[in-house]
Order: structure tokens, then C-alpha cells, then sequence
């Protein structure tokens, strides 16, 4: 059996599409596999399109499985239920860890720039010439991964394949020419249904030599600065409780911008050291939005 899961600390949209539709993918092929995770779902993710309430398949592997990782190649952030030894794929689109899966998968470690791991997924159907066999459900989940990890085609890191992908599915899935704009809206009213749940849902902690904030949440919504004006003091003491180095990078789709948050001047200076920002009331403006995988390279090649 492949087990394809990801990251223990949650699955985005991108993430838990992923798992799904290379499952999917292998049993066409005829490799056995099950899309398994033992990590909540985060708020990116549309009611609609989940497959079995807020959580993954939680089939237990077995000593003889094997496991297949996607979205994810820091082996220090894995679902715990993977055995690192009996890893034989990485499908990933996060810098860092590049080297170290090319000495052990060779060609099996995917890891490379592109806006979602959506796409690479993407291409292993189209290359298996099994596209028109998809499922509309996959097509769909594949389809809004990349509209959010490219955060609808304005970040930085898309690519001319993510466009093709999304065109490709979109027509798959028989999705709306506003399902971009009506997805975005729908993950803003997830979050504010749930502030503290969408914060801790998409937080991690960050590596000293990432020259980053230790604490960085992220969240992308359709219009920040109505979240803001609602919530501002709620998000400011919920991420306080996460320590005194902290930082929020909420994503306004609609204004194509970023809002960072951060409370104390070490972390704002640690931002400041590799980012033009004029910082007013705890908060900085980015135009257009990065990601934190964007900001997470940035860190790194200062501190190289």
C-alpha cells in the first residue's frame, strides 16, 4: 500500500487536494494507495469539498506500507504515522530540503519553484494520459489549491504550468467563472467563524536561521481590511499568547496586498532586515502579497 499524507501540523487546501488526487492517481495506475492524514483540516478548505468531515482517512499503516509525501519535505514537520526510511516519493514546491531528497529518491523527489503542488500533481495525470479519467471532485479540489497557493495568479512564485493546470481542471470540474472570487469569500467567512481555530490551523514555528519571527501564522481572505476593522484586537491577543516573536501575514486576495502584523520591534526588525517596510501601529503593508513560502526563501538566502 502508498499512504499519501503530508504535514502534522494541519493540511491546507493545497496539501489535502494533493493527497486525494495522486491517491486517486496510483489506483489508476494500479499502485494500491489511500489518502491518509492524521492532521486537521484548516480553513482553506470548502465545506462542499470534503471528502469526510474535517479530517482525513486515519487508516493506521502497516510495517510493509509505504509512503508517499506531498506538499511537504522538512521530514521534521511529517505526519507522525510516517516512517522516514520507507518514504519512496516527495512532491513538494517548498525550498529547503532539495538536496537532501535528491540523494535518497533521485528522481522520485519532486521538489521544485512553481505556485502549488497542485500543479505538479497536475502533470503526473497528464502525463499518465489518464486526465479524462479524473474525478470531478479531484479536478475540483486540484483546481482551488492552485487558486489559493497562487493566491488567484497575483503571487510571485506562479508559473505559466499553474495557469495551464487551473484551465485545464477548472473545465474538468465545471467550475464558474466566479468560483475564484466566490472561494476566497468563502474561506473569509470560515475564518471568522472561528478566528482562533483559522490562526492556530495555519501557524508554524520557525528555525532560527530562518531569520524570520519564531511564531508566523498566515491567513488569505477576499478583503483584509474588513477582517481587520472587525478583529484586529482579537487576532493581536490571541497571536500574543503564542509568545513575544510573532508575526500574522493575512493575504487580501481582492487588493492583491499584504497586511503583517507584529507587535514587537524584534520581529518587525527581523522582517525589516530583508523587506522594504514602513511599519505604523504594529502592522506593514506588502504590495503585491507574498507568501510565507516566499518570505521563508527570502530569510534563508540572507542568512547564507
Amino acid at each position: 500500500m502508498r499512504v499519501v499524507t503530508s504535514g502534522s501540523a494541519y493540511l491546507d487546501i493545497d496539501a489535502y487536494a494533493c493527497c486525494i488526487a495522486y491517491a486517486e492517481l496510483l489506483n489508476g495506475l494500479g499502485v494500491a494507495a489511500r489518502a491518509v492524514s492524521s492532521a486537521p483540516l484548516n480553513a482553506s478548505i470548502p465545506l462542499h469539498l470534503k471528502i469526510n468531515g474535517d479530517s482525513l482517512d486515519d487508516y493506521l499503516p502497516k510495517a510493509t506500507d509505504e509512503f508517499v509525501l506531498v506538499d511537504v519535505s522538512d521530514y521534521h514537520h511529517f505526519d507522525p504515522l510516517v516512517v522516514l526510511d520507507q518514504v519512496v516519493e516527495v512532491i513538494d514546491h517548498h525550498p529547503g530540503y532539495e538536496h537532501y531528497w535528491e540523494q535518497r529518491l533521485f528522481s522520485a523527489a519532486d521538489i521544485r519553484p512553481i505556485g502549488a503542488c497542485a500543479t505538479q500533481v497536475f502533470q503526473r495525470w497528464e502525463s499518465a494520459d489518464l486526465l479524462p479519467d479524473i474525478s470531478q471532485h479531484s479536478a475540483a479540489l486540484l483546481a482551488t489549491a492552485i487558486l489559493d497557493n497562487t493566491l488567484n495568479f497575483t503571487g510571485q512564485m506562479t508559473t505559466a504550468r499553474d495557469v495551464q493546470a487551473y484551465a485545464v481542471l477548472a473545465r474538468l470540474a465545471n467550475l464558474s467563472a466566479g468560483w475564484p472570487e466566490q472561494y476566497f469569500i468563502e474561506c473569509q467567512a470560515a475564518v471568522e467563524s472561528d478566528l482562533g481555530g483559522a490562526l492556530a490551523a495555519d501557524l508554524k514555528q520557525m528555525k532560527p536561521e530562518t531569520q524570520l519571527p519564531r511564531v508566523f501564522a498566515q491567513m488569505t481572505v477576499w478583503d483584509a481590511d474588513t477582517l481587520l476593522q472587525k478583529h484586529r484586537s482579537i487576532i493581536h491577543r490571541w497571536m500574543a499568547e503564542q509568545g513575544d516573536d510573532w508575526v500574522l501575514n493575512l493575504i487580501s486576495i481582492r487588493d492583491r496586498k499584504s497586511c503583517l502584523l507584529a507587535e514587537s520591534l524584534v520581529s518587525q526588525h527581523k522582517l525589516s532586515a530583508f523587506l522594504s517596510l514602513h511599519w505604523h501601529a504594529g502592522m506593514a503593508v506588502l504590495e503585491p502579497s507574498m507568501q510565507r513560502k516566499e518570505l521563508l526563501k527570502l530569510g534563508l538566502s540572507v542568512s547564507l
